[in-house]
């Protein structure tokens, strides 16, 4: 009798202690630049978690890079980009190989390519940057690589520039007040903090895509869709912009623990007024929308989440 209740603690000690690594696990999570609306939104996720003694560690990144760093296994979790995630599971550029070990959590709400330039410029497309300077995002961003494929439909490319400074949202405002740089590219919500920076200091325009060169686009990656900035999104803005678009996903390592996934999903949809106050478009996302299709396998943890809600 002695030895079977000895053999009971043990055994309830051994299952006390998984639970306690479990807890104590950190959770990496990727992601993207100052400025842009997913590290405000990646803090947001960790404090849901610590409520139930999950500890997420936030790292800064981007959707390229985030995609990289889970196939690597760097990172657990992160925020991407469908159109950019679907290429790295295919393996098509700018990935060098197939990025194996990424499975889809959740999309959350489209993101906007958006191309901002000074009023007093002269640049009223993406086509006028010959002898200009501009700002993009450091290599590994999505919004960077649309941009080599954004002058690409214009017959131009980096060289044609004056000027190509690879920098956060931040710097590039910086760069744009003082006149360092004329034009910046960038892909986040609308309104975006870092172009509203800008148009305090400043006086600036949206430039729009046109609808052949988004078709070119379309050629490129069947992903991106067509998307409108409404008048009025920020200082000035008088008419709506029309421009690129996709959606902003959450993605995790496939082998990632199921009960991580599916309690870091939960937390999500039950505090989701704390997130929508980071970004508005989260106010709308609904779990149906959060279970879309996106071309990449779905996380079993997150399958498990959407089957208990009803909508896969």
């Amino acid at each position: 009798m002695i030895r079977r209740r000895t053999a009971s603690l043990l055994v309830a000690a051994g299952l006390a202690a998984a639970l306690g690594a479990a807890q104590a696990q950190t959770v990496k999570l990727m992601t993207g630049p100052q400025g842009g609306s997913w590290y405000p939104l990646g803090g947001a996720i960790a404090n849901i978690a610590d409520k139930s003694g999950m500890k997420v560690q936030v790292l800064p990144g981007a959707g390229i890079a985030n995609v990289k760093a889970i196939a690597a296994g760097k990172a657990d979790m992160g925020f991407a980009n469908s159109i950019s995630t679907v290429d790295g599971v295919a393996g098509r550029a700018p990935f060098t190989e197939p990025a194996k070990n990424v499975c889809n959590v959740a999309t959350l709400y489209p993101q906007y390519f958006q191309i901002v330039a000074n009023a007093d410029s002269g640049i009223t497309s993406l086509g006028d940057i010959k002898g200009k300077a501009i700002a993009v995002q450091p290599k590994g961003n999505t919004a960077e690589f649309i941009s080599q494929q954004a002058l690409g439909v214009y017959g131009l490319k980096y060289d044609d520039a004056s000027r190509v400074s690879f920098v956060s949202y931040t710097d590039a405002v910086s760069l744009m007040k003082d006149n360092n740089a004329q034009l910046f590219t960038l892909g986040t919500t609308v309104p975006a903090s870092a172009i509203m920076d800008l148009a305090s200091a400043r006086d600036v325009k949206l430039l729009g895509f046109p609808q052949d060169k988004f078709e070119e686009m379309r050629k490129l990656n069947p992903g991106y869709t067509k998307l409108t900035i409404p008048a009025g999104s920020y200082p000035k803005q008088d008419a709506d912009v029309e421009t690129i678009g996709y959606a902003t996903h959450v993605i995790a390592r496939c082998d990632l623990d199921a009960g991580v996934v599916y309690n870091v999903l939960k937390g999500m949809v039950d505090n989701q007024a704390d997130l929508a106050a980071i970004a508005k478009a989260m106010a709308k996302t609904t779990p149906a929308m959060m279970a879309t299709d996106t071309g990449v396998p779905m996380h079993e943890g997150a399958v498990k989440f959407y089957k208990e809600a009803g909508v896969m």
